[in-house]
């Protein structure tokens, strides 16, 4: 793939701020990230940019949390509506949908010592809501949160990570996609059932 290139235009300065580094970098996606390309989209030089960020793994980790603190994590009501296993199906489809529209983007979410103090932040408020929604402890919360979480993360990397990179014909690509995303659907949901059977063993 080409380097992105572009001609620094004379004048004023543009003004690199963290929201304009942010908007570049997802854009560009973490998988094809570069300071080359970054500054590129900015249209400032590269030297630039390092004077805002130290390096190329600092700057991914940026738009990794800049990804996730983006994500509209899907909450349920203060007194919901819905079962427990119903919202947990509605988590699952969107943290699924995170990582599909995000290549790249598992290793910072799956690993704890990747996650950065604000995604912990989120994390743990995301706990207590769904705590204080089903009368669960803030153990409990984080428990299924975790559980539905990690494998939910690491499944839809394994299937949207290789999807179109098989030399095989767009066709029948297609149609095994769509039979892996159902089964992938399919077990998530019995892994809820099963993580709420657990669960409500141990009230």
């Amino acid at each position: 793939m080409p380097t992105l290139t572009k001609q620094v235009s004379r004048g004023r300065p543009r003004t690199i701020t963290h929201e304009r580094i942010m908007n570049a970098g997802i854009e560009i996606g973490l998988l094809n990230i570069t300071f080359v390309g970054v500054a590129a989209a900015l249209g400032v030089s590269h030297m630039a940019l390092y004077k805002h960020i130290s390096s190329l793994e600092e700057l991914k980790y940026l738009i990794a949390e800049e990804i996730f603190l983006r994500w509209h994590i899907p909450e349920p009501e203060s007194v919901p509506s819905t079962s427990l296993h119903d919202y947990m199906i509605v988590f699952m489809h969107s943290l699924r949908e995170l990582v599909k529209s995000n290549a790249g983007l598992t290793p910072y979410l799956i690993r704890r010592l990747a996650t950065t103090p604000s995604m912990i932040a989120k994390i743990e408020q995301h706990h207590k809501i769904v705590a204080n929604a089903y009368n669960l402890s803030i153990e409990q919360a984080r428990w299924l949160d975790s559980t539905i979480a990690f494998h939910c993360i690491a499944v839809a990397d394994t299937i949207y990570s290789v999807a179109g990179k098989e030399p095989i014909k767009n066709t029948e690509r297609a149609d095994e996609e769509a039979e892996m995303e159902s089964e992938f659907i399919q077990s998530m949901q019995a892994l809820i059932i099963g993580a709420l059977s657990m669960l409500n063993e141990k009230k």
